[in-house]
């Protein structure tokens, strides 16, 4: 079935125009989910699909759960190429852009893993992931994982790997979602709204975030290739400097 899913998508969905963050933000359900709290987590596992995809969907999170004293893990699972092997990069260099973000965000002591794993292994579900995961977040209370609706390979590889982990180990899971706000539109049948959360952000903490995601090699009023190869904008930057960070359950 994944074979399928992502054959059908060899021109990937960010490569074309999207929605405008302009548009999010005069739909009026998007301040109308319920809000989840993070008062009483005290250890967090952040899963990046790629490196500094945790800090776009979940830094606000992860900021505040640094400020309450929780224990945070970053798992980086892969730095490759949306379709195989890339060479945007050297891992070390995404690794030191997150780390820096990290502590823009108050979460100096957060431990950073990177797996080092290829997208191809990913992809057919030979690199053990799974069973990497439950490795990782064993003993933690929650975990922040891709979501897997996100429409890109990668993303939905290790979301259905991060799943599967998180029920085996019965800590709970929120989907965070990258991609979603390009390509989705209000109201989209696709997208199922009735699992979204809110995180709500404090006005310091989002100024956090904008200023972390300024660390990445992703921003700066022009466009930047990303980890996995694809670009992101001014415009598609908008999507994750809200003041609440939305999660599906």
């Amino acid at each position: 079935m994944r074979a399928t899913r992502w054959a059908e998508r060899r021109r990937h969905p960010m490569d074309r125009p999207g929605t405008s963050e302009a548009s999010w933000r005069g739909w009026p359900a998007l301040r109308e989910f319920p809000a989840v709290h993070l008062a009483g987590i005290t250890s967090a596992v952040a899963v990046a699909p790629h490196p500094g995809d945790e800090i776009l969907a979940v830094g606000g999170a992860i900021s505040m759960l640094a400020a309450s004293g929780a224990r945070l893990r970053v798992v980086s699972v892969s730095d490759e190429g949306e379709f195989g092997p890339g060479t945007r990069g050297a891992s070390w260099e995404r690794l030191a852009e997150v780390r820096h973000a990290l502590r823009v965000l108050g979460a100096d002591d957060a431990e950073v893993i990177p797996l080092g794993l290829s997208s191809g292994l990913i992809r057919d579900g030979a690199a053990g992931l799974e069973q990497t995961l439950a490795r990782l977040c064993a003993g933690f209370d929650l975990c922040l994982g891709p979501w897997e609706g996100d429409r890109h390979p990668d993303h939905e590889a290790v979301a259905d790997a991060a799943r599967a982990a998180s029920a085996t180990l019965g800590v709970p899971m929120l989907g965070c979602p990258v991609w979603m706000w390009h390509w989705a539109r209000p109201e989209d049948t696709r997208v199922p709204w009735e699992r979204v959360n809110r995180i709500v952000l404090p006005e310091e903490t989002r100024r956090r975030k904008v200023d972390a995601i300024a660390c990445l090699n992703v921003w700066n009023g022009a466009n930047h290739v990303t980890a996995d190869g694809t670009t992101l904008s001014t415009e598609k930057v908008a999507h994750f400097i809200r003041d609440a960070e939305l999660v599906f359950r």
